[in-house]
This record gives C-alpha cells, sequence and structure tokens, in this order.
C-alpha cells in the first residue's frame, strides 16, 4: 500500500514542473509526512488547461453514505481499478496526478519495523497516478477527494514491501491527465512498475510512524 509520503517543494517548483496554467492553490507549506486524510495538491487536466489544486486523501465516491469510507480508501489497486465500482468509472474520467519527492514503507524486522524513504535518485518531484471524485452531503457541501493506486513491488521495493505506489513515467503523464483520452484499456497499460535503476531508499527514524511528527528531521538517514 500506499500510506505515506512526502511534497516538501515550493509552489512555483510545482508549477513549473507540471506547466500548470490554473492555480487554486495559494500557499505550499513542506509537508514531511503526509497522512490519509490530509488534504494535497493534485493536478488535473481541464478542456482548456492543468490546474493545481487541493484534493483530500482518501476516496469519497460520489454514490457513498457518508464520508467515512474516504478512510477505507486511500489506495486502488492497479489489479482490480478498471473492474471495481469505486474505482471503473474514474479511470475513464477523473483521473489525476499526485505529485510527490518521496515515500514511506514500513519493512518488517523480526518482531519489529524499519521505516524506509523511497525516492528518485536526484531527489526530484515524481508523479503518483491517482483518481478523484466529488461527493456532496445531505445539506450540498461539496467534498473532493483522492486515492493513489498501488501495484506489485519493483525490484528495489520487493525487499521492503509487496506493494508500491504506481509512479507514472514523465512520457505518460499527458496521456493519463489527458480529457480526451477515454481509452480504459490504454489507460490501464500505463500503470505499470517504475524503473528501479532510477530510485533508491534509505532507513529513517521510526518518529515518522506518528503523524503527528511533521519535521525535516524526518528525512535524515537513520543507522
Amino acid at each position: 500500500m500506499c500510506g505515506r509520503f512526502t511534497i516538501t517543494v515550493t509552489l512555483e517548483e510545482l508549477i513549473t514542473h507540471y506547466l500548470i496554467d490554473d492555480s487554486k492553490i495559494a500557499v505550499l507549506k513542506p509537508n514531511y509526512n503526509v497522512a490519509p486524510m490530509h488534504n494535497i495538491p493534485a493536478v488535473i487536466a481541464t478542456d482548456e488547461a492543468k490546474r493545481l489544486g487541493e484534493l483530500r486523501w482518501g476516496l469519497v465516491p460520489v454514490w457513498a453514505k457518508d464520508e467515512k469510507i474516504g478512510n477505507k480508501m486511500i489506495n486502488a489497486r492497479s489489479e482490480t481499478v478498471g473492474e471495481k465500482p469505486a474505482f471503473k468509472r474514474l479511470v475513464k474520467s477523473k483521473r489525476c496526478i499526485i505529485p510527490a519527492d518521496g515515500f514511506y514503507e514500513w519493512k518488517k524486522d523480526g518482531s519489529s519495523k524499519q521505516p524506509y524513504r523511497i525516492l528518485m535518485s536526484d531527489g526530484g518531484l515524481f508523479s503518483f497516478a491517482g483518481l478523484y471524485d466529488t461527493w456532496e452531503d445531505p445539506e450540498g457541501k461539496k467534498l473532493s477527494t483522492c486515492t493513489i493506486i498501488t501495484t506489485t513491488p519493483n525490484s528495489l521495493m520487493e525487499d521492503i514491501h509487496d506493494r508500491m505506489p504506481v509512479i507514472l513515467r514523465p512520457e505518460d503523464e499527458a496521456d493519463w491527465l489527458g480529457r480526451d483520452n477515454n481509452d480504459v484499456e490504454a489507460l490501464l497499460r500505463l500503470l505499470k512498475l517504475y524503473d528501479s535503476s532510477k530510485m533508491r531508499a534509505y532507513k529513517v527514524p521510526t518518529a515518522v510512524g506518528n503523524v503527528r511528527n511533521n519535521s525535516k528531521d524526518l528525512l535524515e538517514e537513520s543507522y
């Protein structure tokens, strides 16, 4: 699964990296311990441009009876995302990119677990494949939420965990976002393993396990 990640770049870096035309975010603070139910930056495509805004992490489908379901829907499996009712419709029309510069996963070590931070070899930005939806409560208040798609691990991750988030190749990002792209089979083929040779991982402090901890210290390598 993917349950924690980092996004520590500036708003200007995000806008430049994704060639954003329309930003709904005025201020972006670094988040060293992004957790489910946080509002997170996300990129979607409109008919006119690419838009940067915030979505709450934890999908609440439009048909949900209440928003509590979001706690259980932080991830969607790439193997079944084209079949399950909560996701099938979204693959066709409500895809997003969730920017990150690292994610955390825990490796079992006897009776304990050691957290790792996984990132690009150059420490740069990358793109999780995501889906989003907008739910409306009985009073008419709208809530836009998202989920991160996961897949089997690549050779770097398989020693740490049996799942990893889908990271889109830069050349596939436009196809994933494209409003005129509704070929579900072609879209599902984009959900492939990211090249492990372009990634690295290192141990981080166990303090990352507490969602209340959110400081740059969490990024330090632990020995």
